[in-house]
């Protein structure tokens, strides 16, 4: 009986490490606008400062947070982007790849 509560123990223990850890990675630094990736996508943090002439696709209300790709709840000030691994993206921000939210 004492093996199966130690393994029970070390199995919360274990899946505890798991579940901290993903949650450390879907809390990563965020992407800098400076950065190779966010600057081919024309990333900016702030999405009132697109350049409309250079992305004419950008309309006022697209955000990150409304995008497709945003791994982020709608609230949440930051969130995971596919396009930009291990790192993630301002809730306010907006890049070329943004796709509406369906």
């Amino acid at each position: 009986m004492s093996n199966r509560r130690e393994f029970f123990v070390q199995l919360s223990v274990g899946a505890g490490v798991v579940f901290a850890s993903a949650g450390a990675m879907a809390n990563g630094p965020m992407v800098a606008e400076s950065d190779a990736q966010a600057g081919a996508l024309g990333y900016k943090a702030d999405a009132s400062k697109v350049d409309k002439t250079k992305f004419p696709k950008y309309a006022a209300g697209q955000n990150c947070a409304g995008c497709a790709l945003y791994q982020g709840k709608a609230s949440d000030a930051a969130g995971g982007c596919p396009l930009f691994a291990g790192k993630q993206v301002a809730g306010k921000g907006w890049c070329s790849a943004w796709a509406k939210k369906a």
